[in-house]
């Protein structure tokens, strides 16, 4: 399922748990603050995760405070704070600032942590010898099961090339997961495949993925950067899970295109 909501100052709720969030057992927003402006959070059962998209701000938890600064989500690495419930959160603004929010129940406790550009493990993918290019995108995680296991769920980002296809060949796994986008144009453009259905996705859309195989693909001449986020299932967390449709599995074969486009023998 894919919708977008009319964006405005303050935080714009996409998903909530309270209403059943679309199976993704997550709170999703988008928070909008001018300069000057702040907003605090105070889960009282549920981990947090702020995602810095746009802006310059001050980030307080706890005991501790930092500034972080991004020109967009296509031109720099993100910051991103991950807190646990209980743990009050402050976002203060010193330009204008957009931040993903991300949230969802967790009875564990665990140390807060600002995750820095420099820390943001970077995955560059499908270069020119993977199905002639048309694959290649950065992927970038800030934490997963392997570096938050004490975490209930996955936040990252996906760098995807105008053009350019990713979350690909289609695959699936059980857990539920959300994309929230991003174009380096407003109006830039792109196609979404999952839950059986294809959609258009737009700047600030979002799509939710309970079931069903996935990709993404942007327009030629618009970049995309969309915010993936996976919630783990009680006792199956999301370890990496990758189950290819088995129909384009063919694709992963470093010979898939190689009968394309062949030079013309003498």
């Amino acid at each position: 399922m894919y919708f977008t909501r009319e964006i405005g100052p303050g935080y714009n709720e996409y998903l909530n748990m309270e209403d059943g969030a679309m199976g993704t057992c997550m709170d999703v927003g988008l928070l909008v603050l001018e300069e000057g402006q702040s907003f605090e959070f105070h889960e009282a059962d549920k981990e947090i995760a702020l995602d810095l998209l746009q802006g310059s701000v001050c980030f307080s938890w706890g005991d501790h405070q930092a500034e972080a600064s991004r020109a967009d989500t296509f031109r720099d690495n993100a910051w991103c704070l991950h807190a646990p419930k209980e743990m009050r959160v402050k976002v203060a603004a010193r330009t204008h600032a957009e931040l993903y929010v991300q949230k969802t129940d967790n009875d564990r406790t665990f140390e807060a942590h600002l995750y820095t550009p420099e820390e943001v493990v970077v995955q560059r993918a499908g270069s020119q010898g993977e199905l002639m290019g048309c694959m290649r995108r950065e992927i970038k995680t800030f934490f997963d099961y392997e570096s938050a296991p004490w975490s209930n769920m996955v936040l990252g980002e996906v760098l995807n090339y105008p053009g350019k296809w990713s979350s690909y060949p289609p695959h699936h796994h059980p857990q539920p997961e959300v994309y929230f986008y991003r174009f380096d144009h407003p109006h830039g453009f792109g196609a979404g495949f999952g839950n059986g259905e294809i959609y258009e996705t737009r700047h600030n859309g979002l799509s939710v993925i309970n079931h069903g195989f996935h990709s993404q693909v942007t327009a030629p001449g618009y970049a995309m950067c969309y915010m993936w986020g996976i919630r783990h299932l009680p006792d199956d967390p999301w370890r990496k899970t990758r189950i290819d449709d088995p129909e384009h599995a063919w694709l992963w074969k470093a010979d898939a295109n190689e009968h394309i486009f062949q030079e013309e023998k003498p």
